[in-house]
């Protein structure tokens, strides 16, 4: 007798591998952002009050895309929403390229800006892979999506002596070649995406589960854009789920952790090595050998963030998404202390940035399957789109303050000061996990 899930499977594994696909290719710019971009603003501000600010920009246009692109989804489909989002991050590597030959910092803060919509694009296409996914996979289907994001991520910071080379054959500054690597693959991913994804995995689910839209995505499909409306709906489909709560604070968290020591991590790792203002090239010009270190050391913390991403679902699918969510701040905490107590030593700092990596890849991956798994079909979209919001902000936040609380307290105070929230997320999980003990024994 046929199996009626087969062909639902068959067409989960298809999508998987196209997201994965995609992901992997565009995922070049964002690395090359990371690894370059705090440098580049303060050569071209004059100031290291400056070298967050690209971080900031890319995060904080991350979580204003969030909510837009997921309407988008619901309205016209994942295709539609990932392939827009490309093109804009795609013209944002373009500014970047554009930026290091007129030495711009208002034109390289518009091209992080713009890229900060492909980040959106990649939290977007986690949540692609949970569409179609069995109930008892979804955290292996989503951490595959997240862990194809490695080759190109971590490819990217590495991109800088290849990328010096095809910049100076296209007659462009060294630093610009690896943003030109970043248009090809995010262009390459975007036919991908367009080719490959059919039928599109949130409306074949949809259909398939008799769903009708919710009322905002009729509006967007109209012609309407309540994006106010649909975050409102959003939240409030989370909030009447603890475990939703849990999930997203989880998420919000780690990105909050993560992005605010990961930011000021090039201009530490530079003052520990060279000194303040230091690494800078005849006139003024950033040199690829002074920064070589910090690339790598970047590389080492997109590889924790997504090569044990499988590692993570599995877990997740095993254990339970509130142990692995949990976990993951556990690892965090472990994170900012090394890199704290570290602190004058690269090789330490380094192994700071893999922990934190490690811990945002686990809260991550475990926080957002919890979440997709506890909020209803029909408003399911809003909740991701709105927890993505909340991510976004709460990086661009992270990384607005930490330029800050390093001229304060330092790379070790900030570190310290980060793990606070993680602190809370354990808290709460502790309390969440009472509570549930309690329902099921009120005696």
């Amino acid at each position: 007798m046929p199996d009626p899930g087969a062909g639902q499977r068959r067409l989960q594994r298809r999508t998987v591998g196209v997201l994965a696909s995609a992901q992997l290719l565009s995922g070049l710019g964002n690395g090359a952002t990371l690894a370059i971009g705090s440098l580049l603003a303060v050569q071209y501000g004059g100031s290291d009050a400056w070298a967050g600010s690209v971080t900031t920009v890319l995060t904080l246009t991350a979580a204003v895309a969030a909510l837009p692109l997921a309407g988008l989804a619901a309205a016209k489909g994942r295709r539609t929403a990932l392939v827009v989002g490309l093109a804009l991050a795609m013209a944002g590597s373009l500014a970047v390229v554009l930026s290091t030959v007129t030495s711009s910092l208002p034109v390289l803060l518009a091209g992080g800006a713009l890229l900060g919509v492909g980040t959106a694009v990649n939290l977007q296409s986690r949540f692609a892979a949970l569409d179609l996914a069995g109930a008892a996979h979804r955290g292996r289907d989503l951490s595959l999506v997240v862990w194809s994001i490695t080759v190109g991520a971590v490819a990217g910071p590495n991109l800088i002596r290849p990328g010096a080379a095809l910049g100076t054959a296209l007659h462009l500054p060294e630093t610009a070649g690896p943003f030109v690597i970043s248009v090809a693959g995010m262009a390459l991913a975007a036919v991908i995406l367009l080719v490959g994804l059919r039928p599109d995995p949130l409306l074949e689910a949809r259909r398939r589960a008799g769903i009708q839209e919710a009322p905002q995505d009729r509006a967007a499909r109209s012609g309407g854009t309540p994006w106010g409306a649909a975050f409102t709906g959003g939240v409030r489909a989370i909030r009447t789920s603890p475990d939703a709560v849990l999930g997203v604070l989880g998420v919000v968290a780690a990105h909050a952790v993560m992005v605010s020591v990961m930011s000021m991590t090039p201009l530490h790792l530079q003052q520990v090595t060279v000194g303040p203002m230091a690494g800078m090239g005849h006139e003024g010009r950033v040199s690829t050998d002074s920064f070589a270190l910090i690339g790598f050391t970047i590389s080492l913390h997109i590889a924790g963030m997504y090569a044990l991403s499988p590692l993570m679902g599995w877990l997740s699918d095993r254990y339970g998404r509130r142990r692995v969510l949990a976990g993951g701040h556990v690892v965090l905490l472990l994170a900012v202390a090394v890199a704290a107590l570290g602190a004058p030593s690269p090789p330490a700092v380094a192994v700071g940035l893999v922990l934190l990596g490690l811990g945002w890849s686990a809260a991550t991956i475990a926080g957002s399957a919890l979440l997709a798994e506890s909020v209803g079909p029909v408003h399911r979209v809003q909740a991701q789109g709105a927890s993505d919001t909340a991510m976004g902000l709460a990086g661009a936040a992270g990384g607005a303050l930490s330029g800050v609380a390093m001229a304060l307290i330092g790379f070790e105070g900030l570190a310290l000061a980060a793990g606070v929230l993680s602190v809370a997320v354990l808290v709460l999980a502790v309390t969440r996990s009472v509570a549930g003990r309690r329902r099921l024994d009120p005696a």
